[in-house]
């Protein structure tokens, strides 16, 4: 028997303690079946995912999973932005629908968040200073050099350089990428970490003053997938996603809604599954 809305809150709250009412949503289907729109959330990560000038979604994978929506039949579709670090909490919250962020896939986030399957292979690399003067290509080189490295909350490269070893005290953590490249232009960090996407552009908007590390440097467990996220409850319309999202990805259309934000071939995820991925990253 379907609950309603009243009633979900309710028991949400109660399991909370009854300490506040939490405002959730019925399950994704539902509410497409009751007219209501698709509300995608994502931050400001260009070129992933962020609001252009008038709030619409611009970013290579709300193009892309635009596309697959479009594909499904569904065109009633609501942008909502939040900062990086309230994209799953957002998501549980019944704040939005789907997150379409560019949020790699980790075992961690697997745990909170029922994940597509990939639809980009992605590598990180490091903002640094010109001519990357000491020599700072990979998270080993972080931790040996004894280096500061900067990255946004909640991001994936906090995980990884912990794993190599780099000490909590030097990683600066931010709130995205613009704070990303203020702390590396003034000093205050030696590196900025994030996706090659991510820091290639923040270079570029440098006009030369800063660089990026070498991406072919990072060995290959720094290699991530991106998915989109949803509500573990939201199983049914998941399976519907990823069957469209197949037919989908890497054909014509598709390569030529994201080609303008920097996704290539190259990009494409290969043969990993997100049961992979989530064991595996």
């Amino acid at each position: 028997m379907k609950r309603s809305l009243l009633t979900t809150t309710i028991v949400a709250a109660f399991a909370l303690g009854g300490s506040a009412v939490v405002a959730l949503a019925g399950p994704l289907m539902d509410r497409i079946a009751a007219g209501e729109t698709i509300r995608i959330g994502f931050a400001n990560e260009v070129p992933f995912a962020y609001p252009g000038e008038d709030g619409s979604p611009k970013g290579f994978v709300n193009a892309e999973v635009l596309g697959v929506l479009k594909a499904m039949g569904y065109d009633n579709i609501e942008p909502v932005q939040t900062d990086w670090g309230g994209l799953i909490p957002g998501l549980q919250a019944g704040r939005f629908d789907i997150i379409t962020g560019g949020m790699n896939i980790l075992k961690s986030r697997c745990e909170n968040v029922a994940f597509s399957e990939p639809m980009a292979r992605i590598g990180d690399a490091f903002i640094v200073a010109k001519g990357n003067p000491k020599g700072l290509n990979t998270y080993a080189d972080i931790k040996d050099k004894g280096a500061v490295m900067v990255t946004g909350a909640g991001y994936s490269n906090i995980e990884a350089a912990k794993a190599a070893g780099v000490a909590e005290g030097d990683i600066m953590q931010v709130p995205g990428p613009t704070e990303i490249l203020a702390a590396v232009k003034a000093r205050r960090a030696d590196a900025g970490a994030g996706t090659y996407f991510t820091v290639k552009q923040l270079a570029d908007s440098t006009g030369g003053e800063l660089d990026v590390s070498d991406p072919d440097a990072m060995p290959e467990d720094a290699i991530n997938w991106a998915g989109i996220g949803f509500r573990k409850e939201d199983q049914d319309f998941l399976d519907k996603f990823n069957a469209a999202q197949k037919d989908y990805l890497g054909t014509p259309e598709m390569m030529d809604a994201v080609k303008e934000y920097g996704y290539g071939e190259a990009s494409l995820p290969g043969d990993k599954t997100t049961e992979w991925v989530c064991a595996n990253r």
